[in-house]
C-alpha cells in the first residue's frame, strides 16, 4: 500500500442522518467591530497532530474527514496514518448482514455510531458462501466446489485470490476460519474437509489444511478416519490453536450430538479423538468465535427430552477443557426475535457477539465485557416474502490490513 491509497474513494452509502464532514475551520467573533474572523484549522495544527486527532474518528467519520480538504485527504490516506488509526483505536466490529435470499446484498452495522451503512462486497457471488474474519481481513470460500477463495479487506476493497486448497474434492462439509497476526499483518487460513467413506455412514475422511500468507502455500496438515463423528462447517483460530465442531454420524445418546475437537497448529499432530471436549449442554446448534484469543461458543439450548427444540441460547468460554456459561440470552430478547428455529447466525470479536435469526432482519448485541444486552438498532430494510432469510457475520473494520 502505497501514499496514494485508493480507499478514501470508496463510499458508505449512509442510511441513517446526521452524519456530515467535520468542520475544519473556527469562527471568532469581535462583538465591539462586529466582525467575524475565519481560522482555518488547517493552519493552526501541525500533521503529525492532526493526524492524532482524526485517528480517533470512527471508521466511517475518516472517510468523511477525507472529503473535507485536499490536506486531510492526502493525511487519512497516507501509511503513516493506516499506522497511526492501529495504535490509537480499537475499533468495535461491524456486523454485515445480507438481505438477500439469492445476492449477496447487504447493509454494514457500526454499534458505535448505532448507523447502518450499504456497502458492497468484493469477490462474493451469493450469500451462501462460506465466510470467516479475523482482524480486519474476512475471507470467501464458495459453497458449491468448496475450491473457489478470496481474502479481502471490506472496508479499503483490497483484495486476494487464493490458490484452490488441496485435499478431497467436493466435501460433503468444510469449516474454514482466518487468524491474522496483529503484528506481522501474515494471516492464515484453515479448512477443515469432511466426505464419508464410500459404503460407511459411521466413518468420515477428515484432512486439515493450512494456508501461509507469507509462503502463499498450503499445507496438508493432518488426514484422519473419524468412527461415529463427522466434520461441519464451525471452526475458528485462537492462540495458535484449531477449534472445530463435530458431528455424531449415529453413535451415542440424542443430546450428545456436537463435540469440540482441539488441534495445535504447532505441533505434532496427534489423533483427533484424543483431544475431543464434550459440549457443555445439548445443543441445537453451536457458532464458534474468537474474543481476544479465548474461544467462545454461542449454543442454541435443546430439550431434554426433545434436544431438537430450542428452549434458550448461552454463551460460554472454553478454560482448560471446561466451559464456563457466561450468559443466557434473557427471556424477553429471546421472545424477541419472534418465531427462532434451531439453528442460527451468530458470530462476534473483541467484547462483542450478535446473535440474528434466519428469519427475520432483527440483531441482537451482547458486550461481553459489560454484560450487557441490546438490540442493534432497526436494519432498513424489512421482510418482503415469506421464505426470504437473513444471515450474516461480523468483522473488524480496519484499514491498515490487506491481504
Amino acid at each position: 500500500m502505497n501514499g496514494e491509497t485508493s480507499w478514501v474513494s470508496h463510499r458508505f452509502d449512509d442510511t441513517s442522518k446526521g452524519i456530515g464532514a467535520p468542520d475544519s475551520f473556527l469562527e471568532l467573533s469581535d462583538e465591539g467591530n462586529k466582525e467575524t474572523t475565519v481560522v482555518y484549522m488547517d493552519l493552526i495544527l501541525p500533521d503529525d497532530l492532526l493526524e492524532r486527532i482524526l485517528a480517533y474518528l470512527p471508521i466511517a467519520s475518516i472517510f468523511r474527514a477525507g472529503s473535507v480538504c485536499r490536506r486531510w485527504h492526502e493525511i487519512v490516506s497516507s501509511r503513516r496514518f493506516l499506522w497511526n488509526v492501529s495504535d490509537v483505536l480499537w475499533q468495535k466490529p461491524w456486523y454485515f448482514m445480507f438481505t438477500s435470499c439469492d445476492e449477496p446484498v447487504g447493509f454494514a452495522y457500526d454499534p458505535i455510531l448505532r448507523k447502518w451503512y450499504g456497502i458492497e462486497l468484493p469477490c462474493i457471488q451469493t450469500p451462501n458462501w462460506i465466510i470467516a474474519s479475523s482482524c480486519g481481513l474476512v475471507c470467501f470460500m464458495d459453497n458449491d466446489s468448496r475450491n473457489e477463495m478470496h481474502v479481502c479487506n471490506p472496508i479499503t476493497n483490497h483484495r486476494k485470490k487464493l490458490e484452490n486448497p488441496p485435499g478431497l474434492k467436493f466435501p460433503d462439509y468444510s469449516a474454514m476460519s482466518i487468524s491474522v497476526n496483529r503484528t506481522s499483518h501474515h494471516y492464515n487460513v484453515s479448512i477443515v474437509k469432511s466426505k464419508q467413506v464410500p459404503g460407511n455412514f459411521l466413518e468420515w475422511d477428515v484432512s486439515i489444511h493450512i494456508y501461509d500468507s507469507e509462503t502463499m502455500m498450503w499445507t496438508t496438515s493432518l488426514t484422519e478416519v473419524l468412527t461415529g463423528w463427522r466434520g461441519g462447517d464451525e471452526s475458528v483460530i485462537c492462540a495458535g490453536i484449531l477449534y472445530f465442531l463435530v458431528y455424531s454420524s449415529g453413535v451415542g445418546a440424542a443430546e450428545n450430538r456436537h463435540g469440540l475437537v482441539t488441534y495445535s497448529l504447532s505441533s505434532r499432530p496427534s489423533p483427533l479423538i484424543r483431544s475431543f471436549v464434550p459440549v457443555p449442554a445439548p445443543l441445537t446448534c453451536g457458532r464458534l468465535m474468537n474474543l481476544k484469543e479465548k474461544l467462545v461458543m454461542v449454543g442454541g439450548i435443546g430439550k431434554q427430552d426433545r434436544p431438537g427444540i430450542i428452549k434458550g441460547i448461552g454463551i460460554w468460554v472454553l478454560e482448560g477443557r471446561d466451559w464456563v456459561e457466561v450468559a443466557r440470552v434473557p427471556h424477553k430478547y429471546f421472545q424477541g426475535f419472534g418465531e427462532l428455529d434451531d439453528v442460527f447466525a451468530s458470530s462476534g470479536t473483541g467484547d462483542l457477539i450478535y446473535i440474528q435469526s434466519y428469519g427475520a432482519p432483527a440483531l441482537l448485541v451482547f458486550d461481553m465485557n459489560l454484560k450487557l444486552w441490546k438490540w442493534a438498532q432497526k436494519c432498513p430494510v424489512s421482510k418482503k416474502f415469506p421464505l426470504q432469510l437473513f444471515t450474516g457475520f461480523c468483522f473488524e473494520p480496519r484499514l491498515e490490513f490487506t491481504p
